[in-house]
């Protein structure tokens, strides 16, 4: 069984201990590296280059989109997943938004974040339906509107569709009987003629357009 590496960017101390406790408790999850800042952070992660990295929303010295946004640029194969006290908080719907992959709350069960770094570490995203409904508010970027969807070819909105529904590349490769690589390449082709960066936020427009898609035969 491949072991998965995570950091934890976390100021609240106590909080990085019951994190490292859990993460200890598991046989398939290791912790790599662990800061209380932004700065120190970045610099944990791009030495270890974990495959998931938990980061506090609310950090002393930097906005988590300003990390995420930076790790989307120099390691983007290390999928975030923001924790927060407050299932309002703007800085995760602004984080989600920079690209990471996910949100849980402070008060998540030890059991359910191992899930959730599982969930990302293989590619899928962890968004809590409150987070959903504040993305879809929000997300008025490059797609807005059923005429934007016609850049994409049939194949492309069936993954766009699929991704919606938090299958992996692997599992959209099943279902069309296509190759993994295949997908994958699909995909960046997808986020870019939508102005997309993650699949994350794929997913999220997969909701918001659901109506779209469906009458477009996905």
């Amino acid at each position: 069984m491949a072991v998965i590496s995570v950091c934890v960017v976390e100021d609240a101390e106590i909080i990085r201990f019951g994190i490292r406790a859990v993460i200890d408790a598991a046989d398939d999850v290791e912790l790599v590296g662990e800061a209380a800042n932004a700065t120190d952070g970045l610099a944990q992660i791009l030495g270890a280059m974990p495959d998931v990295v938990i980061v506090d929303g609310d950090l002393p010295d930097a906005r988590a989109s300003d990390l995420v946004r930076e790790l989307r640029a120099r390691a983007p194969s290390v999928a975030t997943l923001v924790l927060t006290s407050d299932k309002d908080d703007e800085a995760v719907v602004d984080a989600i938004l920079a690209g990471a992959a996910g949100y849980a709350l402070k008060r998540i069960g030890g059991s359910a974040l191992l899930g959730g770094v599982r969930a990302l570490a293989s590619g899928k995203s962890m968004l809590d339906p409150h987070a959903v409904t504040h993305l879809l508010n929000r997300m008025q970027g490059p797609v807005h509107a059923t005429g934007e969807l016609a850049s994409l070819t049939p194949r492309e909105r069936r993954i766009l569709w699929l991704i919606g529904q938090g299958l992996t590349n692997r599992l959209i490769g099943e279902r069309l009987h296509i190759a993994e690589k295949t997908v994958k390449n699909n995909v960046t082709s997808m986020l870019a003629k939508l102005g997309l960066e993650r699949r994350t936020q794929a997913a999220v427009l997969a909701s918001r357009l659901a109506d779209e898609l469906e009458d477009k035969g996905a």
